[in-house]
């Protein structure tokens, strides 16, 4: 009966004005993607934002998926929303060399963004991207704690890395900082932050990282789904959960609304933003 009185809770919250959702398919394959947000139960508006779309370009198709998870604000967030796939896309070698390309953008819209002026304020936001080229070849980039899982036959594939202070804690104190769980019970940079890289965080910069983990896979007839989603929802669910939830609804905007109301059933109070990405009919 309790699970059954959250289930209703969590699907009223959705109705209530506080989510919303969409989805799309590429124009030359099978690919379709479904996204849900979800504002958490904390005061302040919601932060995370979130890019899906797919690109005809003159060399081929694109499909571009980010979920950005901004704190102190949204300021951060929603800049990289309108420029960071852009200035990866801006890179003169990207199809060539990827890798470099999306190494090099994230280095300077964090840079655009410290000397932003006027001032994005203190803000900052994590970064989980996902760039799908002509249906094939999957890259993959973050910095912070948004995650990119992939379902490969079924099994979970973590295709980013949590950057928390916790595991990083040696790349902070040699620039200075220092990692404490006071005030509270996580690891934070300075006391103040819960990750480790971002971009943003002017005040903080000094002791963070903002280069991102890149990592690249081929989409095979073995690809079943990605998933992206901010730590909303990954504080309450295993990457195996979250692939099982999915595998089982072919409507990836569905897919993505499930997700979103299993986590606010366990009682996730964080916005959640989630995108699936399905590459088979």
């Amino acid at each position: 009966m309790d699970n059954l009185c959250c289930f209703s809770s969590a699907n009223s919250q959705l109705a209530g004005g506080r989510s919303s959702g969409g989805k799309g398919r590429s124009h030359q394959g099978p690919a379709k993607y479904g996204f849900t947000l979800v504002k958490g139960k904390a005061n302040h508006p919601m932060e995370d934002y979130h890019v899906a779309k797919f690109m005809q370009l003159r060399k081929g198709e694109l499909g571009l998926f980010a979920i950005y998870d901004g704190h102190s604000g949204d300021n951060v967030a929603a800049y990289l929303q309108k420029h960071l796939f852009s200035n990866i896309l801006k890179e003169e070698d990207f199809w060539t060399d990827p890798h470099s390309s999306i190494l090099q953008a994230y280095e300077r819209t964090d840079q655009a963004i410290l000397s932003h002026n006027p001032d994005l304020g203190q803000g900052g936001s994590t970064a989980v991207t996902a760039i799908l080229i002509n249906g094939r070849k999957l890259w993959i980039a973050n910095v912070g704690d948004s995650r990119a899982v992939l379902s490969k036959r079924g099994k979970a594939i973590q295709m980013s890395i949590d950057h928390e202070p916790h595991t990083e804690r040696g790349s902070i104190e040699n620039k200075g900082g220092f990692v404490t769980k006071m005030p509270g019970d996580v690891a934070r940079v300075n006391g103040q932050l819960a990750v480790s890289r971002a971009f943003g965080d002017k005040n903080l910069k000094s002791h963070l990282r903002s280069d991102p983990d890149v990592r690249t896979i081929d989409v095979d007839g073995d690809t079943d789904l990605l998933i992206l989603a901010s730590d909303g929802l990954w504080k309450v669910m295993s990457n195996q959960e979250a692939v099982d939830i999915a595998k089982k609804v072919k409507d990836p905007q569905k897919a993505s609304k499930q997700l979103a109301i299993e986590a606010l059933t366990r009682e996730s109070k964080d916005d959640i933003s989630c995108i699936v990405v399905r590459f088979k009919g």
